[in-house]
C-alpha cells in the first residue's frame, strides 16, 4: 500500500516515534513524505521513503492530487490544532473524503489505521488500482 507520513512541526518527534513503534509494519509498504519529515524518519527508523517537496503547500497539492488520481492508500498526517493556518491541509482532507481515503490526524487515529492495515482490512484499496 501506498502510505503518506505528515507531521505539523511540533508533532514531528511524535510522528518519528510512531515511526519507531510501527517500523515492522510500515516496512512492508510504499512510504512517501514531504522533505523535512522523511529525513527525520529515515534517519530514526532506517525506513525508505519516498520525498515529496520541501514546502507544506506545494506538498499538500501534490498529495492531493495523488489522492484524485487514487494512487495514495492511506494518509497519516499528525496535526497541531493550534497551527497558525490549521486549514492548509483542507484540500487534502477533502480529496481524501472524496475518494474514499482513510486518513489520521492524530495518534489514536494512527494507530488504529496503521494496525488495520497490517490485519489487512484495507486490501480493497488494492483492487482499485
Amino acid at each position: 500500500m501506498d502510505i503518506v507520513l505528515m507531521a505539523d512541526m511540533r508533532k514531528y518527534d511524535l510522528l518519528v516515534n510512531f515511526c519507531i513503534a510501527y517500523k515492522n509494519i510500515l516496512r512492508k509498504h510504499r512510504l512517501m513524505s514531504l522533505f523535512n519529515t522523511s529525513k527525520l524518519i529515515q534517519e530514526a527508523t532506517g525506513l525508505e521513503i519516498n520525498t515529496l517537496a520541501t514546502d507544506l503547500v506545494t506538498g499538500i497539492d501534490q498529495l492531493a492530487s495523488r489522492v484524485s488520481y487514487n494512487e495514495i492508500d492511506a494518509i497519516i498526517y499528525l496535526r497541531d490544532q493550534d497551527e497558525p493556518d490549521y486549514s492548509i491541509a483542507n484540500v487534502l482532507l477533502r480529496a481524501c473524503d472524496n475518494m474514499n481515503i482513510p486518513y489520521a490526524s492524530n495518534m489514536a487515529l494512527a494507530e488504529l489505521l496503521v494496525l488495520a492495515i497490517d490485519r489487512g482490512d484495507l486490501a480493497w484499496r488494492e483492487l482499485l488500482r
